[in-house]
Parts: structure tokens; sequence; C-alpha cells
């Protein structure tokens, strides 16, 4: 049903509107107090309730209950308390009409000119692992309501929704008022915090159908706020932002220590290089270009410096490609580290954190872009990618356990079982294959990659480009697979420049062919039953 409509020229022009009262209610109260006294020592009316009130009293603040307003007690423990006319009718009335201001006068309602609400932290009491019903206390029915009828109502009301809108509502105070364009600013960022509250909302209870149906949400909602925009995108003609998704701790989390600004390519190449890194649990470095690895190694046995000993055998993988590359690491990043860097151009490093004597060193490349991980920082469990019309969503993938352990349950299906220092070895080379974009083929010796062959449209192809960047390195390293072998003529590859064993999940037509090359070469290899595609 259509809303009411009214005759354009009986509006009268209304820009800057001086504040003269105020209704003050947030659950948020950062800062409240200075913006309440400046609005006091101006003469401003203040209205409030409960804690928010409570709050201006011991300030010495001369506070009017909204009880006082309405006629009616808070009630149902405060469910109500703000919804009544008294109150929206202050807030909806649009006094560039002769009819409103009139009607006002009639029932003897004042009109609000300011309204400072935040809402009931339902994301936080969510995050806290907080029980159901104590979840639903905290939707919020009478903020939104303020918030919304005060966002409608621009043209008379200015409507702060957080503390960063304050010294602005501050300095139009002591300017007279606010203006129609500050107005309509505070307006937008109105309808998007109740926006991303009703998201939040939504996606909660579709996360509880999610847990008593086991299936993926039949609704889904993406709750994220613009941090900055960026230079440009992939390339230079393409338009970029960088989103913080609400409840979110990865790399749009991350602070930036110094260096450049982060470009579109940095981020979506520092998320890949963390991927990689985070895989292992040991002390581990990846080194990432064009959001492919060229060198993931964790640290060499009894090493002094552990992740500097990760970064230099990663470093050695590809030198090449490592040039101009991002850095993770899964450690706090030492000077060690920091000075074998201090020659070889890196774009970015990311890492949990930066020993002082670290960031020194850094300091001295000011275009090196340093990034330390929130505290929090956990890798996503869903993935979530824009196709046209539509998005797909699915389970992130992650190994279930330590794959070390998971080992001896791969089924052996040519050669000898390995000993448990090969394991490891081959365990990190199941790993890392999975941070490599597919078609996947990882060599490594001693828990470090030294070949890489990603991305090409047939396994051969990556096979041979593996061997081509281990040279030497090539002969005696392990292979990993992330999908089966279709033929035996990648393997085959594989086995002529010397590879000691092969893991790949199996499950192809022709298995027995790339079982009998690799038994007739002498091989071992494994089947793990689970491949790790990664487009």
């Amino acid at each position: 049903m259509a809303g009411p409509t009214i005759d354009p020229a009986l509006y009268r022009d209304r820009d800057l509107v001086p504040i003269r009262r105020a209704l003050v209610s947030v659950s948020d109260k950062t800062e409240l107090l200075p913006l309440a006294q400046a609005l006091a020592a101006a003469g401003v009316e203040l209205v409030s309730t409960g804690g928010s009130a409570a709050l201006l009293r011991e300030a010495g603040l001369e506070v009017k209950d909204v009880a006082d307003i309405t006629g009616f007690p808070e009630s149902l423990g405060g469910r109500v308390k703000t919804l009544h006319p008294s109150v929206h009718a202050g807030l909806l009335a649009d006094l560039r009409l002769e009819d409103h201001e009139s009607q006002l006068d009639e029932l003897g309602i004042l009109p609000f000119e300011l309204v400072v609400v935040n809402l009931y932290p339902f994301v936080e009491t969510v995050a806290s692992g907080a029980a159901a019903d104590a979840v639903v206390e905290q939707i919020d029915i009478g903020g939104p309501a303020m918030v919304r009828a005060s966002a409608k109502n621009f043209a008379n009301v200015a409507i702060a929704v957080s503390p960063a809108s304050y010294p602005a509502i501050i300095e139009a105070l002591n300017a007279g008022g606010t203006t129609l364009a500050q107005r309509r600013e505070l307006a937008a960022r109105a309808f998007a915090h109740t926006a991303a509250y009703d998201r939040a909302v939504a996606t909660w209870f579709a996360d509880q159908t999610l847990e008593d149906e086991g299936d993926l949400p039949q609704h889904l909602t993406i709750n994220a706020e613009r941090l900055e925009t960026l230079r440009y995108g992939e390339n230079s003609h393409q338009r970029a932002a960088i989103y913080s998704r609400a409840g979110g701790h990865g790399i749009a989390q991350a602070t930036q220590l110094q260096g450049k600004e982060m470009s579109y390519n940095n981020y979506v190449d520092a998320d890949a290089a963390l991927r990689a890194a985070f895989d292992m649990v040991k002390p581990a470095v990846a080194i990432i270009k064009h959001a492919n690895p060229c060198g993931i190694a964790v640290a060499a046995p009894n090493a002094l410096d552990p992740i500097a000993s990760a970064h230099l055998r990663a470093h050695e993988c590809d030198p090449v490609s490592a040039f101009g590359g991002v850095i993770a690491a899964n450690r706090t990043v030492t000077l060690k580290m920091a000075e074998n860097l201090r020659d070889i151009f890196t774009e970015v490093i990311v890492a949990p954190d930066f020993e002082p004597e670290a960031l020194e060193v850094f300091a001295l490349k000011k275009n090196l872009r340093v990034l330390r991980l929130p505290a929090d920082w956990q890798q996503e469990p869903m993935d979530v990618r824009l196709v046209s019309g539509g998005l797909l969503l699915q389970d992130a993938d992650r190994f279930p356990a330590e794959v070390e352990s998971l080992v001896d349950s791969w089924q052996l299906v040519t050669g000898d079982m390995p000993d448990e220092a090969e394991k490891g070895n081959l365990a990190f080379a199941w790993k890392a294959c999975r941070a490599v974009k597919s078609n996947a083929i990882v060599l490594a010796q001693g828990s470090a990659t030294v070949g890489i062959g990603m991305g090409q449209v047939n396994r051969v192809d990556s096979c041979r480009l593996a061997v081509e960047r281990a040279g030497d390195r090539a002969a005696g390293s392990v292979a990993a697979s992330d999908a089966f072998f279709p033929f035996a003529d990648g393997p085959q590859v594989l086995l002529d420049a010397g590879i000691r064993i092969i893991v790949q999940p199996g499950g192809s037509v022709r298995d027995r062919e790339v079982i009998d090359a690799a038994r007739a070469a002498g091989v071992t290899m494994f089947f793990t039953g689970e491949r790790h595609f990664f487009h």
C-alpha cells in the first residue's frame, strides 16, 4: 500500500536547523558525556532513557525521562519505553509543513532536532557465545524505530548512531545548527546502521536454522562496511575498495605499520599468503606472486631462528619469482628474518607480530607494506565467490586434523612405507599443494618446496613446470598432486626427474596405469582419497 502523498508546493525551505531538544538513548556510551555536556551548555533539553539517563544525571546534567513525555512507564523489562506517539510524532513531524506543525501544537508534542541512538549489542552478544534466549533479548525494537524515523525525517532531524559523528554535531551546535547536507549524510549512515543490524539478526536466525537442519542457510546476508577506497583494482581502469565484514578477523582487519597504501592486488596476494603459511603448524613462511606460491617452507630442524630459517628456505624455491612478492609468516617476524629481507624487493609482509628491531630494519625500506594481523585472526570457515547474478558458498577447504597423523591412513598403492622424517616431508607437500592454483604439482624436500607447477590447463604441463623450476633439486624430492592423474604421462615426467614418492588423491579410471608406472620405476605412491582443487 502506498504511503501518504503531499503536494510539494506546501513544503517550506529549511536548511539550518537549530538544536533545541535532543533524544538520547544509547547502548554504546563512548564519548557520550562530552556531547551531552556541550548540548546542555547550549541550553538544549535532554530527553533520555534508562542507563543513558542515569549516566547523564551522575554527571550533573538535567535530564527528562522519556516516561515523563509519554506518561507511560518503561515496562516488560525495558522492552517497551519509546514506542509511543509522543516520541515518534516528535521524530517524524516535518516542520516544513504547516499542517504538521499545527498538529503538534494541538497534540501538545514538542519536536526533536537531534536524536542520539545506537542499538543493543547484538553482534557482540552472539560473538560471546551467549545462549539463544540472551541473544534474542539483544534484538532491539525501539532503537531501530527511532533511528529510521529520524533518518526519514532528515529534513528536520539530525540522527547520530555512532560516537564518530559527535564532534561534527558539536561543531554544528556552535555554528547555530545542522545543515541539510549534514543531516542527509547522517541519515545515510543511520540507514546503513539499521540495515547492518537487521542483516546480523537475519544471519543469526539463518545460522540457527542451519544448526537445526544441517544444511547451508536458505538466506545469506553479508554485512560489510567500506574501510577505504583503493587507488584502483587489478588494473588501473577498475574502481576498487576494501570492506570490513562485521565480525571479521582477517586481512581486512590487519593493522598497517608502515609503507605505501595497500592495493587491491596486495590484499589478494596477502590473503593467499596467509592461507599457505597458516596451513602449517610449525613455523612457516609463504611467498606469493599473483595469488600463487613461489615458495613455502617450514623451519629447518633445530634452527636457531625458526621463522628466519623458514623464510630462507621458502625463498630458495624460486628467487626470481620472489622478487616483488608478498610474504606471510605464521610466527612473529624476527630481526634475523628482517635482515634476510634487507636486499630482497618485497611488496608486503604480514605476520602476527614483529620484533621492534625487525621494524627498525623495515623502516629503511619505505615502500615496504608491513601488516600486523589482529590478535584474534582466524581462517574463514566458509568461502564465498560472486558469479554473474548470484554467488557461490562452500565450506572452506581445511585439513580436518594434523595431516602428519593422517599419512598412515592414506592408501599405500605401491612401494615402501617411508620413515617418519619422510612422512613429515610428504605431509608438508600435501598441505602446500592446497595453496597452489589448480592444476597443482608441488615438489618438496625437507619440508620446503623446491618446485611448483600451478594454474596449468593440464596436469602434464604442471608436472613439467614443477620439474623445470626445481632443476637438479627435483631428484630425490617428493611430489604432491592436488587431484588424480588422468593418465600416466604426468607421473612419468616426475619419475623421469627422479621423484621418490608421489601423493595424490587417486580415483581415475586409469589409476592402474599410473600405479604400474610408479611400481616400474621403484617409486612409492599414496592415494589420499581426497582432492584439493583451488581455482
